[in-house]
This record gives structure tokens, C-alpha cells and sequence, in this order.
């Protein structure tokens, strides 16, 4: 959009004319924000709008923005309350912040302190019942959408699925930003509903989201088995190694067997205090993959299930 044609979607009082040119105008406001909050603002602000103007049937769009605007606010000033309640809202949910810690070993023992550790360490055992979940709903939707389009019957079962993908995309999205911090739409992608009914179906086929996020839920299936599969022998080896010596004292044999792998220590007493040690070291270890791949997860499903705003 130029700048001539910015100047002629407002009023001569800064006011846009129509919904569509709203949301534009609000969009450009929140240029810098985060791309979900973004996506909250602009469906927060069409449905109220939208429902305005239908309980008002006989006023314009113009009629109905300008008598909402000392109530819900125009463009620019919606966009500084939700920037405000943003930082308010992201203050009141953050953990505590951890002591900063200077030494190597103050940083590397203290992950054990940090919630978001363990929401990263549930996420990862979590993922591969929910990554097998997604794989299955895609592949059968997608299976289901291609035999099913020659039929009548095919036409709302592909728009029944593809709606699914944006309702599964909020809940994955609800997960993310629980476990892992990452700061995920409240809101579904808002639509432009005064757009005729077959121009919406075709967005919602287009809408490049909707493929990322089927890309996405394909993903966690590999990346479930990993996280899940790397969370699981980290964590058993670590504590078999750290309770191995009481496991000695109450008369277990003293052999460690992974696969085909066995370490003997029964009649060694002085491996005893090592084992720990390395059991100790490696939970932490464990501890310091959940952090990281719970970060690089976070930026995964922020790429792929927000959708970016542009601004021209």
C-alpha cells in the first residue's frame, strides 16, 4: 500500500472507513510486536467490530467505527493497550528470574532451578503422543480429502479438516506457550468475513499456514521418537548410575546393562562414588539438553504456526 492510497482509506480525522482498512491501520500500528500478538489484536478488534455493525444493521462500517472509537478505540491506541497489557500480562506469567550465577559450575548446576526446565523435560515426553496423534490426523485427513474430492460429500469434509488443522494449531500453540515460554496465539488467524463465502473457502485452501502447520504436525512424529527416545535413556541411565551403590547395598548384583552393553561394578567398591558422580553429572547434562531443545523447539513452532505479519 503507497501512500496515497493510506491516506484515502482514513477520514480527514484519522479514522478509517471500513473493517478491512481498520484492521490495515492496526496492523501498521503494531509493526515491531510480536507476530501472535499481532494475531490476537486483529481478531480481537474484527470481532468486535463485526458485531457492532450487526447489532446495528442500518449504520455503514464508517458510521459504526467512528461510534466505537471513544469506547474500543481507534487504530493506534488499541495498538498501545495491547503493547501495555502485553508487558503486564508477560511480567505477571514469567518465572521468577534465577540469581545470575558467573561461575561455570554455578551455570551448569543451576538449570536445576529453572521451571522452564522441566516444562521443556514434559514437553519432550509429551511429544511423542502428541506427534503421533498429529501424523495420524494429517496423513487420514489428507488421505480422506483426496479420495473423498470427486464426491459431493468430499467439498465439507476438506473444509471440515482444514478448519480442524487451524483448531489443532491453537491447541499446539496453548502447549508451547505453557511448557516452553514462547509466546503463541490466544486467538485463531482472523478472516475477512465480508469477503463472499467461496473467497473464504479458497483462502482457507491457500493460506500458506495452514500447509506450514500440516508440515509442523508431520514433524513431531520423528521429533517425538527423539525427544522421546533421548529424554527416556538419559534419564534411566543417569539414575540407574546414581542409585546403583544403594542397589549394592541391598543386594543387587552390580551389573549396569544397556543393551548389549554391561558394566560390572559389584566387586569393584571403589567405582561406587564414580558411578554417582557420572550419574549426577549426566542428569544434569539430560537437564541442559531439555533447556536447549525446549528453545529450539519454541522457535520451530513459532515460525511455522504464527502467521508473520508483513507491513509494506
Amino acid at each position: 500500500m503507497n501512500a496515497f492510497e493510506a491516506s484515502s482509506s482514513v477520514r480527514p480525522g484519522g479514522l478509517p472507513t471500513t473493517i478491512p482498512e481498520y484492521l490495515e491501520h492496526l496492523r501498521r500500528s503494531l509493526a515491531g510486536a510480536d507476530p501472535a500478538l499481532v494475531q490476537d489484536a486483529l481478531y480481537d478488534a474484527e470481532e468486535y467490530l463485526r458485531s457492532e455493525l450487526a447489532e446495528n444493521p442500518g449504520r455503514s462500517e464508517a458510521d459504526v467505527i467512528v461510534a466505537v472509537a471513544g469506547s474500543y478505540g481507534a487504530p493506534d491506541e488499541v495498538a498501545d493497550i495491547y503493547r501495555d497489557t502485553e508487558v503486564k500480562v508477560q511480567t505477571a506469567l514469567r518465572p521468577p528470574a534465577p540469581k545470575p550465577r558467573r561461575s561455570w559450575m554455578g551455570q551448569f548446576f543451576g538449570v536445576i532451578a529453572e521451571p522452564r526446565t522441566y516444562g521443556a523435560l514434559f514437553y519432550m515426553l509429551l511429544s511423542l503422543a502428541t506427534g503421533i496423534f498429529y501424523f495420524t490426523w494429517v496423513v487420514t485427513g489428507l488421505s480422506l480429502s483426496a479420495g473423498l474430492a470427486v464426491l459431493i460429500i468430499g467439498v465439507p469434509f476438506v473444509i471440515l479438516y482444514f478448519g480442524s488443522i487451524r483448531v489443532l494449531s491453537l491447541v499446539e500453540g496453548r502447549i508451547v506457550e505453557t511448557m516452553l515460554g514462547e509466546r503463541m496465539p490466544r486467538r485463531p488467524l482472523y478472516s475477512s468475513r465480508g469477503q463472499p463465502l467461496l473467497k473464504r473457502i479458497g483462502e482457507l485452501f491457500t493460506d500458506p499456514r495452514i500447509w506450514a502447520t500440516q508440515l509442523y504436525f508431520l514433524f513431531m512424529l520423528p521429533l517425538g521418537i527423539v525427544y522421546f527416545t533421548v529424554v527416556v535413556t538419559c534419564l534411566s541411565v543417569s539414575l540407574a548410575l546414581i542409585s546403583l551403590p544403594v542397589g549394592l547395598l541391598l543386594g543387587y548384583g552390580g551389573v549396569l546393562s544397556v543393551d548389549d552393553w554391561n558394566l560390572g561394578i559389584g566387586s569393584a567398591p571403589w567405582l561406587w562414588p564414580i558411578a554417582m558422580l557420572v550419574g549426577v553429572l549426566l542428569l544434569f547434562v539430560t537437564l541442559h539438553i531439555a533447556r536447549g531443545v525446549g528453545y529450539l523447539h519454541a522457535l520451530l513452532a513459532k515460525h511455522m504456526l504464527v502467521k508473520t505479519a508483513q507491513y509494506d
